[in-house]
This record gives C-alpha cells, sequence and structure tokens, in this order.
C-alpha cells in the first residue's frame, strides 16, 4: 500500500508509554518528549484522537507525567500496576490498546501506533483489512521486524533521538 499523508486525513494516535518509556530508558537512559512524538505523528493532519495508555503505582508519582500528557492533548487511560506473589510486577495495555484501535479505526484515514511491539502485528493486519492505514513510531533500535513490515510506514525516532528526548546524555 503506497503511503498518503495530506492535511485532510483524520488520524488517531494510539500510544504505548510503558513500550516507549522502557525504550527510551534503555537505549538512551532519557525520557520521552511526548510532545515530540505526537506532533510527528500527526504531520500536519486532523488529529481525531491521541490516547496514552498508562499504568499507576502505588506511590502515585506519575501523577505530573499524565497531567503533562493532556495538556499535550493526549487523553489518558489508566490502569493499576498489578504486584503478583514474590513481588513481580507487571503492567501493560496491549489488549486495551487493541481494542480501542480496531474500535476508531473506521472513524479514520490513518492510524498512528506508537509502539514497537511485534505482538501488535495481528491489530495492525486487521486494520489494515478495514480499508485504513497503518503507521507506527518507534525506536527502530527495539522495535520488532515483523512490526516494521506489517505497518504501512515506519517512523524511526532512533535516527533523530535528541528531537524526541528530554535528559539525552
Amino acid at each position: 500500500m503506497t503511503v498518503i499523508k495530506n492535511k485532510e486525513q483524520r488520524v488517531g494516535v494510539f500510544i504505548d508509554t510503558q513500550n516507549l518509556y522502557h525504550s527510551a530508558r534503555n537505549l538512551y537512559k532519557a525520557r520521552v518528549n511526548f510532545g515530540a512524538v505526537l506532533k510527528e505523528a500527526v504531520a500536519g493532519r486532523k488529529l481525531v484522537r491521541a490516547v496514552a495508555y498508562v499504568i499507576t503505582s502505588e506511590t502515585g508519582e506519575e501523577k505530573n507525567f499524565f497531567e503533562a500528557l493532556e495538556k499535550l492533548g493526549i487523553e489518558t487511560k489508566t490502569k493499576d500496576l498489578q504486584v503478583y506473589y514474590g513481588g513481580f510486577k507487571k503492567g501493560d495495555w496491549d489488549v486495551g490498546l487493541a481494542v480501542d484501535a480496531i474500535k476508531f479505526a473506521s472513524k479514520l484515514d490513518a492510524l498512528v501506533l506508537v509502539a514497537g511491539d511485534g505482538d501488535y502485528v495481528p491489530m495492525v493486519e486487521y486494520i489494515q483489512n478495514m480499508g485504513t492505514q497503518v503507521e507506527a513510531i518507534s525506536f527502530g533500535k527495539s522495535t520488532s521486524g515483523k512490526l516494521r513490515e506489517a505497518v504501512d510506514d515506519f517512523i524511526d525516532l532512533s535516527l533523530n533521538p535528541k528531537k524526541y528526548l528530554i535528559g539525552m546524555r
């Protein structure tokens, strides 16, 4: 499929916050500039909805971060961190993000997935079969090759990390 980006396109942006956060921290020891990532994702088109899927901790220290996302026009959907026997912790939104993306895809010309997780490939293919263009934005160094192949367009944040990171050394 040829990638089309024009100012009349209706775009939805779905952000796997944990995925991007951990990639930035592990690769660059820095934090993500979600404003810059959102601007790149929208690319001058009509933003219908931007949603960040986030995890809340026991301490609640992420409240300021959530408020900052909302000031950027990014809706936040929260889920509590799950703590299992033995101290193992888990928090992910993969299924929730996929369900929302599928629900909204018919109202969009382009759906932008902000994540590098290959688990999203079946969702990408399903949405493409609905006739919606699917793009992904992530740090290429930590992005699944299968996801890169599946999407209609891939933007590699690793090509210009300083543009998309805060506190990069």
